[in-house]
């Protein structure tokens, strides 16, 4: 753990995390807000809820007006949690679990193309990073949603490594998939989230790139750690 004077460094700080699918940015950054005591930020998480939200009223993803409707109404909280470290609430129901599900998995792709839903989310990311403390990944952070994050990382890993970390991920979930069924998917993912009109995957010039291809969870977050208090430690 860091000490105080390690602490006083980060203080007020937001560090954004950005990269493909299965890169490792959930985990790494929600152990290093951990470490820092500092609130994780999973943005897609947020877009995950609104398609699991969609999906219990049987409305389209494709139907991008009612669905930027849906995102202005629905609740979206992250609190605290002794044993899973935060759960994501949808309009006071814990579906940390739910949103994880193949189904919306798919579904946070395609709401995630609406200008009006990500312009909600964008504003909420936006208000809940307002007084630093926050470590926040997920697509576009680094470029629309934190432009001048005081750290901003671009996770990468290979295919196979990327789709290995999917694969058990879902068995953990207890879902039936293969690895090579995961790189399918991550294809898909990856053109899909590259090729939009909306906010596409990109790397900003100011990112640094961490590959973790290799690396463990634990390596990720002290690799990221080190990063940060070299960066914080040189400001003023």
């Amino acid at each position: 753990m860091p000490n105080s004077e390690d602490l006083k460094t980060f203080q007020g700080k937001i560090i954004a995390i950005d990269g493909p699918a299965g890169s490792g940015k959930s985990t790494t950054a929600k152990l290093l807000a951990q470490r820092l005591g500092f609130t994780y930020l999973d943005t897609g998480a947020m877009y995950r809820a609104v398609a699991l939200a969609a999906l219990r009223r049987k409305i389209p993803w494709s139907d991008g007006d009612v669905v930027a409707v849906l995102a202005a109404q629905v609740v979206i909280e992250f609190v605290p949690d002794a044993t899973r470290g935060q759960l994501t609430l949808l309009d006071g129901e814990d579906v940390t679990e739910a949103i994880r599900s193949p189904e919306a998995t798919a579904g946070s792709s395609a709401v995630a193309v609406h200008p009006g839903v990500r312009a909600e989310m964008v504003k909420r990311q936006k208000e809940l990073g307002r007084h630093g403390n926050i470590v926040a990944e997920g697509r576009d952070t680094t470029s629309v949603v934190f432009p001048r994050a005081d750290l901003k990382i671009y996770l990468a890993a290979d295919i196979k490594t990327r789709a290995q970390r999917r694969y058990l991920e879902a068995v953990a979930r207890g879902d039936k998939t293969t690895v090579e069924e995961q790189i399918r998917l991550l294809e898909a993912r990856d053109k899909n989230d590259s090729e939009r009109a909306v906010s596409p995957l990109t790397r900003v010039p100011d990112a640094v790139l961490v590959d973790t291809t290799g690396l463990t969870i634990e390596g990720q977050v002290e690799k990221i750690f080190a990063l940060a208090f070299r960066a914080f430690a040189s400001k003023p």
